[in-house]
């Protein structure tokens, strides 16, 4: 990278309009956002979205899964394939994020990775810089999981099927109804997948949605791995009888399995897996009634690791506590598989380069996994996949209390516009 090169910075006011502009809409009183997948809201800011791109001279894009992009085109004759070397041509190097947001939501999840993403590509266009890839502000679509989860990166990345548009965690209902709001099908869906070598790498910026990088007094946080991410729905199932005649030793309470395990699925993870987390997010109890011993409860698990041999040692250590704890109190246990996506590696370049960004714009930076699920995970057996995090004051999100510093929220911009002159730069 030349010298000229490493001055270059982002304007920051530049974009803080554009920020500013896309917290306005779906904006909340407590000072957050609801744009969940296909909502009014979320088709709003995607329309504005394609205004700014329009107004700032870049090409506009959007293909099958809806996913929205600005594009600024190669300037060379040929350029890097796979892994940045060798001969393909019209090659794209991915920047971005997501506009969608989980009901009362924060400003800055997804948000602020794709206003970075567009205004990487302003500078470099209004400094009339020659790449050698075409670069690309996506975007996603629903990644926060309203409808499908990840829906937008993994049609992108040939990795959605027919079986994911069956039975989406939202509900197919929902799912039919925001595809026609978007004017998006089935077919269309899963027409959206890109040649592998048309991809030569894809970058995000997030924040951190965790307390680690304030609590070091770290500027910079250089993803290692994006945990992996598995989901199952278990029913505790007992007997219904009469809640004031019926003895307890005599009860079969589907309540008792289900929180047994709860707390036992807690002492778990802490006491063998403490790079790991458990969560159970739902209980739904039947028939739910104030005078009725609980026949069933279903309780919705998930559980996360950034290592695959990790993860599946989880798995196997879940299960067996569910089973465990229906037999305590002569229960059935029925398990149903709703969906796993495994652990994702950062790509050792990328890393290296971010890490070397960082250097020269005096920026203190530790490598650190992905608690949370991104898009890159999507994409990262495509091709060499990024990512950094910044700051989250207070580790709040996806929550109004979201919030991350705005001189944060530029070192981040500028540590990606300098990662790109890095890699994709003639």
């Amino acid at each position: 990278m030349t010298q000229a090169f490493s001055t270059l910075r982002i304007n920051s006011d530049r974009m803080l309009d554009s920020f500013s502009q896309l917290a306005s809409i779906g904006a909340t009183a407590d000072g957050g956002v609801n744009r969940p997948t296909f909502s009014e809201a979320h088709l709003t800011a995607r329309q504005w979205f394609k205004e700014e791109i329009e107004k700032s001279g870049l090409e506009f894009h959007t293909d099958g899964a809806g996913n929205h992009s600005a594009i600024l085109k190669s300037s060379a004759g040929r350029v890097a394939p796979h892994g940045f070397g060798g001969a393909y041509r019209d090659q794209t190097f991915l920047l971005g994020s997501h506009l969608d947001s989980v009901p009362n939501g924060g400003r800055f999840d997804g948000a602020l990775g794709v206003m970075a993403a567009l205004e990487v590509l302003k500078t470099v266009k209004e400094n009339g810089i020659r790449l050698k890839v075409n670069l690309e502000a996506i975007d996603f679509t629903d990644e926060e999981g309203t409808l499908v989860g990840l829906l937008g990166s993994a049609a992108l990345a040939g990795h959605l099927h027919q079986k994911d548009l069956a039975s989406p965690r939202g509900g197919r209902e929902n799912l039919v109804a925001g595809m026609k709001r978007a004017g998006l099908s089935e077919e269309s869906m899963l027409s959206a997948a890109r040649p592998k070598d048309s991809l030569a790498g894809y970058l995000e910026l997030h924040i951190e949605q965790g307390k680690r990088l304030e609590r070091a007094g770290m500027n910079i946080g250089i993803v290692s791995a994006i945990v992996g991410i598995w989901s199952y729905r278990l029913s505790f199932i007992g007997r219904a009888d009469h809640a004031g005649s019926t003895t307890i030793d005599d009860r079969l309470d589907a309540s008792l399995g289900a929180s047994a395990f709860t707390l036992a699925a807690r002492e778990l993870v802490m006491r063998d897996f403490p790079n790991c987390v458990v969560n159970v997010g739902k209980m739904d109890f039947a028939p739910g009634a104030f005078n009725i011993v609980p026949a069933r409860v279903d309780l919705a698990l998930e559980f996360r690791s950034p290592d695959e041999e990790e993860f599946n040692r989880l798995d196997i250590a879940l299960l067996e506590l569910a089973q465990k704890e229906a037999r305590r109190f002569g229960l059935e246990l029925e398990i149903e598989f709703l969906g796993k996506h495994s652990p994702s590696i950062m790509h050792e370049k990328v890393c290296n380069a971010f890490a070397a960004s960082c250097d020269d714009l005096g920026l203190m930076h530790v490598s650190l996994s992905s608690g949370a699920g991104h898009d890159g995970q999507s994409l990262a057996d495509l091709c060499p996949v990024g990512m950094i995090f910044v700051p989250s004051v207070d580790g709040a999100s996806h929550s109004p209390r979201e919030f991350t510093k705005w001189e944060d929220c530029v070192n981040g911009a500028n540590v990606l516009l300098q990662t790109v002159l890095r890699l994709a730069a003639g």
